[in-house]
């Protein structure tokens, strides 16, 4: 591989963009990051005067490309949807799969893993939104899928040997001890499309659940004697939470003041896309029912939001224009903040040397100019 530097722009360092730095990348990681000027003998990377920051990190992808991971559980489904999102910053993901059969979540891990060992770019491992989740919060999710596992099923579900699995769950049908076992397994865990008030969901944070899945969706809201589950995991300080910044899906309002009650660090942008981001078609079918997306917006035909048409640099530039939160911050939410989620923080969401390189690049306007996984554009 050449030895990059890439030059001319402003860099994300740990104290906000700075200018006039260079950024060494050798053997796909950061060598050096300098004052000045490429050296000479390697190979310049020209900014234009953009941004450079780490890859983003999307811990939600149902799907990209004209591709939902439920209909297309192979390596080939894996690598059509990681690309998709790729021209969009995204560097490292989690194919998503929706509450389905037993058997489908069997191939899907078995497919996410291939995809790791085939050396597919940017898939990080795999996120399994249910099947263990509440009727009562199921959006559009099928809840003739719902069940509750016996061990070896749970055996199953953590299987996967590479990479990171999350789970997202609703903390009310497991008891603490099953969750601390799925845990001990090396699962991640994250609440979600849950109807537990208060008191179960702080039980799950303390049982280990340190994720939420797309804050204030298919979860009990926070109300004036009912805190619910919005209000336990806004009151924890260590819970990680996932924020769909699309316009749709939460008010900016609310996602403002969710962002002043929890400490830095804790809120993540996640897209929680659908096929047609990176695709050419605007419709798709989940559970045999035809989904549509219109301006932005993924449903049913009785409204029922159904993922999203959103894409990771859109959520970055809807956290600076619509939330008022300034750039770096932004790219920490969709970079460092889920790589430290994922206990990825040692090697990426950073430019510093030693670490992974894993950028993207953005024009001042904040589009996407190019990305690169490992140093490889």
């Amino acid at each position: 591989m050449p030895t990059l530097a890439f030059h001319n722009g402003q860099t994300l360092t740990e104290h906000g963009f700075a200018p006039g730095l260079c950024v060494i990348v050798e053997d796909g990681h950061v060598a050096a990051v300098v004052p000045g000027g490429p050296p000479t003998g390697v190979e310049a990377v020209d900014l234009g005067g953009g941004y450079l920051a780490p890859g983003f990190i999307d811990t939600q992808v149902n799907g990209g490309g004209d591709v939902l991971l439920n209909d297309s559980t192979t390596v080939e489904g894996v690598r059509r949807i990681a690309e998709a999102h790729r021209r969009f910053g995204t560097t490292g993901l989690l194919p998503t799969l929706i509450s389905d059969d037993v058997g489908v979540m069997a191939n899907a891990i078995a497919a996410v893993r291939d995809a790791i060992e085939a050396g597919v770019p940017g898939v990080l491992g795999i996120h399994l939104e249910g099947p263990y989740l509440a009727e009562a919060r199921k959006g559009v999710h099928d809840p003739a899928k719902f069940h509750t596992p016996a061990d070896d099923e749970l055996a199953m579900v953590a299987s996967l040997g590479v990479g990171k699995t999350l789970l997202t769950v609703a903390p009310e049908r497991f008891d603490a001890a099953t969750l601390q076992s799925l845990v001990g397994r090396g699962l991640i865990l994250a609440a979600g499309h849950t109807a537990a008030d208060y008191e179960t969901m702080r039980a799950g944070f303390a049982a280990g659940i340190t994720g939420v899945t797309h804050l204030f969706n298919a979860m009990t809201p926070m109300e004036s004697r009912a805190p619910g589950g919005v209000g336990a995991s806004l009151e924890d300080p260590d819970v990680w939470c996932g924020l769909i910044v699309d316009g749709h899906h939460v008010s900016d309002a609310s996602l403002r003041v969710a962002m002043a009650a929890k400490p830095r660090g804790r809120m993540m942008l996640v897209t929680d896309a659908m096929p047609p981001v990176g695709g050419e078609r605007e419709d798709f079918e989940l559970y045999g029912v035809t989904m549509t997306c219109r301006d932005g917006l993924c449903s049913t035909a009785d409204g029922t939001l159904a993922g999203s048409a959103l894409d990771m640099a859109t959520a970055v530039r809807n956290t600076v224009h619509r939330l008022g939160l300034p750039l770096d911050e932004a790219c920490r939410m969709a970079s460092t903040y889920p790589a430290e989620f994922l206990g990825l923080g040692h090697e990426l969401g950073h430019i510093a040397p030693g670490y992974r390189a894993d950028l993207v690049a953005l024009d001042p306007d904040l589009q996407v100019t190019g990305t690169w996984i490992d140093g490889r554009a």
